[in-house]
């Protein structure tokens, strides 16, 4: 029989740790905080800001939120890493109850009531829900249109929406403190993936993590077509390092980029040099892209951005997947 978290830890108090692992997010840092302190939640409240090199102005922003508002705490995370800014700004929380917000990214009034109810009726040691990936020009809004496809990032519930749920994941999350600290915190060897990972300890020590698509979170997607590719070749590299660690955790979904960028290079390769038929299968590959960029574009400007779009979210996913070196977090 399993034990809840409930009955392991009590039921969650009124209290609230929101940590941020902030580095070069003067763009979207007070809006976040800002809509962290605008609640309509009523219990204790604290925003911990781990900050890391920038040279954005970033820090200097951060010291005026504190200074305007005494419930923001800043802590210095001199690694910039995001794993390392998430331990120290634990480490530096006083509340029983730890909720994770990303500097682009903000949450709705009712977060925290919401999260509240759930952690107290499912017994979750971690619950979340859908990244709302939303877009303010339109390199940004087609960005956010794959993000939110199954076509672009595959079927996740926290892309996609769905119902309430048992998952191996959830976005961001909203942690049990004890939990988190009986299981060591995030690993710092992890640059990404480390809440991937981290869930999974935490659900081989019998927590339950929990999706509620009630809980909806607006992400700010990536600006640039470089910016864009560098994150979705990390991704591939860091979700490969997590099944190196973890036996058992891949599945089809995480081999379909992989095995897609081979298929593509095999076929241009032998296109060229033996004969065109064997083109045939990088022409299906192209045309579900501009078949796929027709059905997730609201508009002519999306389906005219979304065919790179697609193509460096699932070709730099892969690669990174193929090219991960055994070096990493060894």
């Amino acid at each position: 029989m399993t034990t809840s978290a409930n009955e392991l830890y009590g039921s969650p108090r009124p209290e609230f740790s929101v940590i941020l692992p902030v580095r070069d997010e003067a763009l979207h840092l007070a809006d976040a905080v800002n809509a962290i302190l605008s609640q309509d939640f009523h219990g204790l409240l604290e925003v911990v800001l781990a900050i890391g090199p920038s040279h954005d102005g970033t820090e200097e922003i951060a010291k005026a939120l504190a200074l305007a508002d005494t419930r923001v705490v800043i802590v210095a995370n001199p690694s910039g890493r995001t794993a390392a800014g998430l331990n120290l700004a634990i480490k530096k929380s006083q509340y029983s109850n730890i909720v994770r917000v990303d500097g682009h990214s903000e949450i709705p009034q009712n977060y925290l009531s919401l999260v509240l109810k759930i952690l107290s009726e499912t017994g979750a040691v971690n619950v979340g829900g859908v990244m709302a990936a939303s877009g303010k020009n339109l390199f940004e809004r087609s960005v956010a249109r794959a993000m939110r496809s199954p076509l672009g990032v595959g079927a996740s519930r926290f892309h996609t929406g769905g119902l309430a749920a048992s998952v191996d994941t959830v976005y961001l999350g909203a942690f049990r403190k004890e939990a988190l600290l009986a299981v060591g915190g995030f690993d710092e060897r992890f640059t990404r993936a480390q809440d991937w990972e981290l869930n999974f300890r935490l659900r081989a020590a019998g927590g339950l993590i929990y999706f509620d698509p009630r809980l909806v979170v607006t992400y700010r997607p990536r600006a640039s077509v470089s910016a864009l590719a560098r994150q979705y070749f990390e991704y591939g590299r860091w979700r490969r390092v997590v099944t190196r660690r973890h036996e058992g955790t891949i599945n089809y979904r995480y081999l379909a980029p992989p095995f897609t960028v081979i298929v593509t290079l095999i076929s241009i390769i032998l296109g060229i040099a033996i004969s065109t038929i064997f083109l045939l299968p990088a022409l299906v590959y192209g045309i579900f892209i501009l078949l796929a960029s027709y059905v997730i574009g609201k508009s002519l400007g999306e389906v005219m951005c979304l065919p790179l779009i697609l193509l460096t979210m699932h070709m730099c996913w892969g690669t990174g997947f193929l090219t991960s070196p055994k070096s990493l977090a060894p």
